[in-house]
C-alpha cells in the first residue's frame, strides 16, 4: 500500500473518532499508563501513542496477531484491531548521463495491533504503575527543567510571540483550576520550540496549532494532569475535522513534530523526575 493510501486510511480513522465526539489528542494518558507493546514493554510515540491512547481500553498493552499467537493466546471473536504506523526506507538508484545517483526514500507502513483486553489466553503482566502524588509539582518540574524556556510575561492572554521569543500568560488565579493553567502554559511552551534557537520549526498556522495541541497533551500526561477542557467542543471538532479532511498528512506529521517538541522540553529533566511522572 502506497503512502497516499495509508495517509487516507489514517485520515478516515481520525475522522471517525472526531465524528464520535472523541478528540484523539485530548485523551490524556499518564506516564505509567501510556500505550506500550506487550512484548518489548516500550511505549509508543507520536501518532501511535496518541491514536492507541484514545481508545479507552483498561490495559495499556498492545500486541499483534502473531505476538498473541506466539504467547499461546487468541484474539476474541469479533474484535477489531487498530492501526499503528512506522517508517521504512529504501534506496533508489538513478542513472543520468552515465552517472549513478543514490537517494534514500522513506515510505510509510502500517500494521494492526490489538489491546490486551481484546485477547484470550494471555496472562496480563503486573503493571508497575507509579503513582504521582504531586502532579502540580511535576508541572513545575517540567517548566523549571526547560533550559531554554522563554521569558513568561504574566498578565497577558496565553500566547507565544516568536519575534520577541516571549510567552504571554494570565496569572494562575485567572484559571478555574491549576490544571487548566499548566495545560495552557504547556501549549505555549510547545509553540516556543519553533524558535530558530530551538527546533527551528516552520509550519502553517493550522499545523503549528495542532502540534501545540498534541504536544501539550504529551506534557500533561507526563506530569499526570488532565488535558485542557474545551468550551465549545462541537465547534472545535468541526474546525479540526475540516483541516484534517483537507490534508490527510496533517495528523501524522503534527504528532511527530509534537513528540519531538515535547521531548526537547523534557530532555533536561533528571531521570528520576521522568520516571515519576
Amino acid at each position: 500500500m502506497g503512502n497516499d493510501k495509508i495517509y487516507a486510511k489514517i485520515q478516515t480513522e481520525i475522522l471517525k473518532k472526531l465524528d464520535a465526539g472523541v478528540i484523539p489528542w485530548k485523551k490524556t494518558w499518564f506516564g505509567s499508563t501510556a500505550p506500550k507493546n506487550l512484548i518489548s514493554k516500550k511505549p509508543y510515540s507520536g501518532f501511535n501513542a496518541m491514536f492507541l491512547g484514545c481508545h479507552g481500553y483498561d490495559s495499556t498493552y498492545w500486541l499483534t496477531f502473531k505476538q498473541a499467537k506466539k504467547l499461546g493466546g487468541t484474539i476474541k471473536k469479533g474484535e477489531k484491531g487498530s492501526m499503528a504506523i512506522y517508517w521504512n526506507m529504501y534506496d533508489k538508484k538513478t542513472v543520468i548521463d552515465g552517472v549513478t545517483y543514490e537517494e534514500t526514500i522513506p515510505f510509510l507502513k502500517y500494521y494492526t495491533v490489538f489491546n490486551l483486553v481484546q485477547t484470550e489466553g494471555i496472562e496480563a503482566p503486573e503493571e508497575n504503575k507509579i503513582i504521582n502524588n504531586d502532579p502540580l509539582q511535576s508541572c513545575e518540574d517540567i517548566i523549571n527543567g526547560f533550559d531554554s524556556i522563554p521569558l513568561i510575561d504574566f498578565g497577558k492572554s496565553p500566547c507565544y510571540l516568536p519575534l520577541r521569543d516571549k510567552i504571554g500568560m494570565p496569572v494562575i488565579t485567572s484559571f478555574e483550576s491549576s490544571e487548566e493553567y499548566y495545560a495552557a502554559l504547556f501549549h505555549e511552551m510547545i509553540h516556543s520550540t519553533l524558535h530558530q534557537s530551538r527546533l527551528n520549526r516552520k509550519e502553517s498556522y493550522a499545523k503549528e496549532e495542532l502540534v501545540a495541541e498534541i504536544g501539550a497533551t504529551f506534557l500533561c500526561g507526563h506530569a499526570g494532569i488532565e488535558s485542557a477542557t474545551i468550551d465549545n467542543q462541537a465547534s472545535y471538532i468541526d474546525g479540526w475535522r475540516k483541516r484534517i479532511s483537507d490534508d490527510p498528512k496533517l495528523i501524522v506529521s503534527a504528532a511527530a513534530l509534537a513528540q519531538k517538541a515535547s521531548n526537547f522540553i523534557l530532555i533536561s529533566l533528571p531521570k528520576g523526575l521522568k520516571k515519576a511522572a
